[in-house]
């Protein structure tokens, strides 16, 4: 036999070799290596944990699937109470903010002795409730960060959009005292609106709270 001939016996030999489908324990580098239901493990054709057969010896063990990733929750949790009209919860954080940060719209009335009790935080003013306007719960309002920025309320209800002024702290840290008209602590995800605020809304103020999402503009 030639030498070329030689050469080109062996590498036949090799490629049969190369395409044939191992079996239990036979060497493989793909899936498509090995026989049937046999898996590619370690070099070796063996069963597959996924599908659960039982062909070959000493098998490896089965191989649970890994445990679906952490999804991030909420980890704001109140630090006290207040009793103020009944025991509530007070806070000093918010859920984060998002693109679409679920959220409570309540109606504020930022005028001089009004409801919304005394001078806004931002500036020390009172307000005229034709403003389109907000207060922030202690979380959001991030200790006077977010003063004089705009952000962009939804409603749930009739999708309609407006922006608003943050002017003030909804404080979820204390209440029924003179600074804060002898209301209950905000709950920490308000956004406390002016009556120009609702009514570019398209809400009726008899409702006084209603579901919506608000993002920074």
């Amino acid at each position: 036999m030639s030498h070329l001939a030689f050469l080109s016996l062996i590498f036949t030999i090799f490629i049969s070799t190369s395409n044939a489908i191992s079996q239990c324990n036979g060497p493989c580098k793909t899936l498509d290596d090995c026989d049937g239901q046999l898996i590619c493990i370690n070099g070796k054709c063996n069963d597959d944990p996924k599908v659960g057969t039982k062909i070959c010896k000493n098998s490896p063990p089965s191989v649970p699937f890994p445990p679906p990733p952490r999804t991030t929750t909420n980890t704001c949790h109140p630090f006290g109470t207040v009793n103020c009209n009944g025991i509530h919860p007070i806070y000093r954080c918010s859920p984060p903010v998002t693109s679409l940060t679920p959220a409570q719209l309540t109606l504020n009335d930022f005028d001089s002795g009004k409801n919304g009790g005394s001078l806004s935080s931002c500036d020390w003013k009172y307000h005229n409730n034709n403003e389109r306007i907000v207060a922030l719960s202690t979380g959001w309002f991030a200790g006077g960060s977010r003063c004089g920025k705009m952000i962009r309320i939804c409603t749930n209800s009739n999708g309609r959009t407006v922006t608003a002024k943050v002017v003030d702290e909804c404080d979820s840290t204390m209440g029924c005292d003179a600074e804060h008209a002898f209301q209950s602590p905000c709950k920490n995800n308000i956004v406390d609106g002016s009556i120009a605020v609702w009514r570019a809304l398209g809400l009726d103020t008899n409702l006084g709270n209603v579901t919506v999402t608000w993002s920074m503009v």
